[in-house]
């Protein structure tokens, strides 16, 4: 939808503020603060052993330190799929040699632009990270399942990380039955139907 009028209240490194005068779907006018962002893109590192990546990290608007995925802005032009390698590489000095995308995920759609893209990443390989200045974190290896409970029972606060846990658990999840075939029908003993 574009605005009949946009005017721009803030401009900084990262955001822009604007109030857009839009008209809505049921014809009424309204004038909106839209806080615009170039979106990010988040990695799920899951290792042979079922354990997922996590960051203890340090966020001053959030009051301290949250656990989150490896997660980073988009920069300009760069698909969201080279952002997820980067940020996992840079904060977690983790290399994956498979991919799968696990959807989009808006932040906060009342007021943010911002759409996270989120990424499943498998064989894995440890090397160096470099995590950028103002980034204070520990890196953890946490089992998944303790993970996803950690997000179910809000503990885990950060959206983009329960949700990235918990699609990355379904989707293992469905591959995993996929793999191993249909369920066994009345009379069988199990495991594989004969096709």
């Amino acid at each position: 939808m574009t605005p009949t009028r946009s005017t721009t209240r803030f401009e900084g490194r990262i955001v822009k503020v604007t109030v857009d005068e839009v008209r809505l779907p049921n014809g009424k006018s309204a004038e909106l603060e839209v806080v615009h962002h170039p979106g990010g893109a988040v990695a799920v590192a899951i290792d042979r052993d079922e354990q997922v990546c996590l960051l203890r990290q340090y966020r001053y608007v959030a009051g301290g330190w949250i656990w989150e995925l490896p997660a980073g802005k988009l920069e300009p032009g760069e698909p969201p799929l080279a952002t997820a390698r980067r940020e996992l590489l840079e904060e977690a000095g983790v290399r994956a040699r498979s991919w799968s995308s696990l959807g989009s995920y808006l932040s906060s759609p009342g007021v943010f632009s911002e759409v996270l893209h989120l990424f499943l990443a498998r064989d894995l390989e440890l090397t160096a990270s470099a995590p950028e200045i103002h980034e204070v974190f520990e890196v953890h290896w946490v089992p998944l399942a303790e993970a996803c409970a950690r997000a179910l029972s809000g503990e885990l606060r950060d959206g983009k990380t329960a949700l990235g846990l918990l699609r990355a658990a379904h989707h293992l999840a469905t591959a995993g039955a996929a793999a191993s075939g249909p369920s066994p029908g009345p009379g069988t003993s199990g495991g594989h139907v004969p096709g």
